[in-house]
């Protein structure tokens, strides 16, 4: 061979390896280039899913936060119509202490310290806790078992009659929208 033709192929064979090296470096920086990309993906997609995240979990604070609220607002006005039953109790029995202040003064004190103990009552259940209420009604049954269970059983006359009394209405109700 040649002089000549040994240098044509020496040249031949580095541009071969120069195309190769510049092809092994495109791939290279390619594959760094993919890499930097879905690195930048990923975080963004991170970052967009916390932020819902985030959004979900203010929502349903706030969605927590009003049942709570109206939760509230509901047990209040419920305290408030027993505290002003528990109230209007309080003034049969001291309707009914009338009735005995003549012809047995000794029951028409009971009663009235009945009505007054219920009149606390109706204020605890209005401005306190029912934890404050039963320990109400514990010192009271021991300062006073007999007027406790002349309360009770009037307690239990009120709640039968008012089942009855709402027990009718509802059945008379019913009855007039089937005469209708």
């Amino acid at each position: 061979m040649s002089e000549m033709d040994l240098n044509t192929k020496n040249f031949s064979q580095n541009q071969n390896t120069d195309s190769s090296q510049n092809l092994k470096d495109q791939v290279a920086d390619a594959g760094a280039e993919i890499k930097q990309r879905a690195g930048d993906v990923l975080r963004e997609s991170t970052d967009t899913a916390r932020d819902k995240f985030k959004e979900a979990a203010d929502a349903a604070k706030d969605a927590a936060a009003g049942a709570a609220d109206r939760f509230q607002d509901q047990a209040r006005e419920q305290q408030r119509s027993g505290a002003d039953f528990v109230g209007r109790l309080a003034g049969d029995i001291r309707n009914a202490a009338r009735a005995f202040e003549n012809d047995v003064p000794f029951a028409a004190r009971g009663i009235n310290s009945a009505a007054e103990y219920v009149d606390e009552a109706a204020e605890k259940i209005r401005d306190g806790s029912f934890r404050d209420l039963v320990d109400g009604a514990t010192d009271f049954a021991k300062r006073q078992p007999a007027a406790f269970l002349g309360l009770s059983v009037l307690a239990g006359f009120a709640a039968v009659r008012f089942l009855k009394a709402s027990g009718s209405q509802s059945s008379s109700s019913s009855y007039k929208g089937e005469a209708s």
